[in-house]
């Protein structure tokens, strides 16, 4: 090992997903010498490689899929459609590899250096990067930003065994199309891979511990969004625990209780999908080396993505905050401009959430149980897309917009839509509240017609009362 040629870097990134990759190119923008730390053999993370981006490329396939088995022939297209499952993943895979050679090239468009291998810190100013033949080099910087993300959280008593118990990774890459699918979660990974799957064929049975879908949902949203799921064919356990499982050459035995206590039963599975969330990716970074521990949870504080230690910045996943890709952007980009003497800053509660599926929903801000709970009075507009024009002439008619706005001030305080491209919609929410729009101001906005985003603006006006449906 030696760092007597090691270059001096301004910055060091360690981890080359959203959060990483992102903190790299505005270093570089700003005209810091900076590096990224990657151990993977491409870059983006698991966003990119195995998360956000693959499973958006199988719902579109599916979503295709399956609207030519059920939709076309109504609108006058006729076909047979077969499943080719194996160029669906090729499909997926030839996308994936071109967004990370786009990463590629903008590193060097953005002169950061791509450091290949395993990071860890050596020290107050100091990355070990171990690569793939052993080797390793320490190289000196200013600053060091951790942005090693997170991993899928295991289930106690469920051990993950290659193509049957498989966690969201292997769900992207399943050889064959389930009979029975077990998710455990229902959460957005699992509904968002579950209903991949379904479409496809697979019998789909979602396990829950909780009473409703989608943790951090509008209540009114989670209710109608599980309704349109089992429509479309899925099963939900709610309410459920699992507490083992056992593999066998027929497939997978399940072991379910009741949340509250109860008989304990069995449910079996051929492949069964754990998608109980996601934790912080921390093993072997070297923390100990600078006086940075973890809370329980395994995440790293931070004060404005400082660690407390002199240097050394956190970012995305690994750290508070909603654990998502373009949360961990924000970070990043907002990081790196503090490190260089600019103002950075994130708003999290304009972070926006989406799941998916379809119909998608998506939202920003406050729900109803939450200002409930803060004791806030509010008001609600709700519109549905069965009265918006665009969604009827589609055929797309499921779900609603809703509004939520200060009682007093009409100050928008969240908006939820589950309905289509609702992933597309939210960002009006976005700007809105970045600005600190009112319920008015969103209502008296035209909007072009027809479009689904007039559901939002129909939303926005039934605050006061004056919706105008179709």
């Amino acid at each position: 090992m030696t760092d007597a040629a090691a270059p001096t870097y301004d910055v060091i990134i360690i981890g080359g997903g959203p959060g990483g990759y992102n903190a790299a190119i505005r270093a570089g923008q700003l005209g810091l010498k900076v590096a990224c730390v990657e151990m993977r053999q491409t870059l983006g993370g698991t966003c990119l490689n195995v998360g956000c981006m693959p499973s958006k490329a199988l719902l579109h396939a599916s979503e295709l899929y399956e609207a030519a088995n059920t939709e076309f022939a109504g609108i006058g297209i006729e076909v047979k459609p077969k499943l080719n499952l194996d160029q669906m993943h090729k499909a997926k895979d030839d996308s994936v590899t071109a967004l990370t050679k786009g990463i590629e090239f903008l590193f060097k468009k953005n002169k950061v250096d791509w450091l290949k291998g395993r990071g860890r810190i050596a020290g107050k100013g100091k990355v070990e990067v171990e690569a793939a033949d052993g080797s390793r080099a320490v190289h000196q910087t200013r600053n060091i930003i951790i942005a090693t993300g997170s991993e899928p959280m295991p289930l106690p008593g469920v051990a993950f065994e290659d193509g049957k118990v498989i966690d969201s990774t292997g769900a992207l890459f399943l050889p064959k199309v389930p009979k029975h699918l077990v998710v455990v979660g229902a959460g957005v990974i699992g509904l968002e891979l579950g209903s991949v799957w379904r479409r496809l064929g697979a019998e789909v049975t979602v396990v829950e511990f909780l009473d409703k879908v989608g943790a951090g949902m509008d209540g009114e949203i989670a209710t109608a969004f599980q309704r349109g799921l089992t429509k479309q064919g899925m099963t939900f356990r709610m309410g459920t625990k699992v507490t083992g499982a056992k593999s066998g050459k027929d497939g997978v035995e399940l072991t379910l209780e009741p949340a509250a206590g109860g008989a304990a039963e069995t449910l079996k599975a051929d492949v069964v999908l754990v998608a109980i969330g996601r934790r912080p990716y921390t093993a072997d970074l070297g923390l100990e080396t600078v006086g940075i521990e973890t809370d329980k949870r395994g995440f790293i504080a931070n004060d404005h993505f400082k660690t407390g230690q002199d240097g050394v910045w956190v970012v995305g996943d690994v750290t508070h905050g909603p654990m998502l890709a373009h949360k961990a952007e924000e970070d990043a980009v907002a990081a790196v401009e503090l490190i260089a003497g600019k103002a950075g800053h994130v708003d999290y509660d304009l972070v926006p959430s989406v799941i998916y599926t379809t119909p998608e929903v998506a939202w920003v801000g406050k729900t109803e149980e939450q200002l409930k709970a803060a004791g806030v009075a509010y008001k609600k507009g709700k519109f549905p897309f069965t009265a918006n024009s665009r969604a009827k002439i589609n055929h797309e008619t499921e779900g609603l917009a809703k509004v939520l706005a200060d009682e007093k001030t009409d100050k928008v305080l969240g908006v939820h839509i589950f309905g289509p491209q609702a992933g597309e919609l939210i960002g009006e929410a976005c700007i809105a509240m970045a600005f600190g729009a009112s319920s008015e101001d969103i209502a008296r906005t035209c909007h072009a017609h027809p479009t689904r985003s007039e559901a939002v603006r129909q939303a926005a006006m039934g605050v006061e009362g004056w919706t105008m449906q179709a």
